[in-house]
């Protein structure tokens, strides 16, 4: 386990990242816990004293990665933008989302859209499977899995699908 200090910080203006809080994993570090590695992939370790499994490492270039932290895991620590913690990490190699069985048959209606959803990154099809899943009742998830199946029929990652029907932010 690679452990270091990182400050909290926030991204005021970053595109889809925009407000998202997060401690950044500097291009060494992310070595030394996944060696060669560019695209995102999931960890595991403890942030201070409070224990962390299947966060994503998020690339953001030049081989530096963020760690985004939630409002909830933010509140668990203690500790907002500015606060230094001590961070222990590990690659998360047990880390797997299944695939509900009700997202794949309505999926495998069309195997083009089964696809589509196949062939998204890893990282994307679990933001889809995550967000269906967090859906707190029936009709609620119904609806979601007709907006992925939508989103597959158009090819769309799920940054797009989210952002589908939302007025553009004025800047």
């Amino acid at each position: 386990m690679i452990t270091f200090k990182a400050e909290i910080e926030r991204f005021e203006k970053m595109g889809e990242k925009t407000g998202w809080t997060y401690i950044a994993v500097p291009a060494a570090i992310a070595e030394q816990i996944k060696a060669g590695c560019k695209k995102s992939y999931r960890i595991k370790g403890y942030l201070d004293q409070v224990p962390i499994a299947g966060l994503s490492m998020v690339p953001m270039g030049e081989g530096n990665f963020i760690i985004a932290l939630k409002a909830s895991l933010r509140k668990e620590l203690r500790k907002q933008e500015g606060g230094v913690l001590q961070v222990s990490l590990e690659e998360d190699t047990t880390f797997k989302i299944e695939m509900p069985e009700d997202l794949e048959l309505c999926l495998a209606d069309e195997p083009v859209l089964l696809d589509r959803f196949l062939s998204q990154a890893k990282s994307h099809q679990n933001y889809y499977i995550t967000w269906l899943n967090s859906a707190k009742t029936e009709p609620t998830r119904t609806k979601r899995i007709v907006k992925i199946i939508e989103a597959m029929s158009r090819d769309w990652d799920f940054g797009t699908m989210i952002r589908d029907g939302k007025p553009p932010k004025s800047s």
